[in-house]
């Protein structure tokens, strides 16, 4: 029993991308005030996430999905998506921390300097997550 996570954590993904994408939207048009205020929410999103993600784990345990089962094709894309997803999740949550905190200190000139990097990864693990379930759940590899 799945109890609903993985739907609802690609719910939270796609909705993390969709803040990010519009706070990115946001300052380029100058709209300080208003990107602050989104990359908060798209923070948040991510947060809830990461407590869904991990409640899914602890009560779920270890997947059962079989990935022999699945052709091989399928399967090196899933890990094609999966493995830079899993390594670039981690390397994010420092980068994301460290943005933030130098808005928060509006040291402006660092932040510019790390929030494009921070942002594309994060998108990028957003948009991916969101492939990653659709592979797992709605292909041959669920089993």
């Amino acid at each position: 029993m799945t109890y609903g996570f993985p739907e609802l954590n690609a719910t939270l993904n796609a909705a993390s991308a969709i803040l990010l994408l519009v706070g990115y939207c946001l300052i380029k048009s100058g709209r300080w005030r208003a990107h602050g205020w989104t990359m908060a929410s798209a923070t948040l999103v991510s947060a809830v996430f990461l407590a869904c993600y991990l409640t899914y784990h602890i009560l779920h345990g270890e997947r059962s999905t079989k990935l022999s089962h699945a052709p091989h094709w399928l399967r090196t894309i899933y890990l094609f998506v999966l493995l830079p997803h899993l390594f670039l999740a981690v390397a994010m949550l420092p980068m994301i921390y460290l943005t933030l905190l130098r808005a928060y200190r509006r040291d402006w000139p660092n932040h510019r300097r790390i929030a494009p990097p921070t942002f594309w990864i994060w998108m990028y693990v957003s948009v991916s997550g969101v492939v990653v379930y659709l592979l797992l759940y709605h292909t041959a590899l669920y089993s």
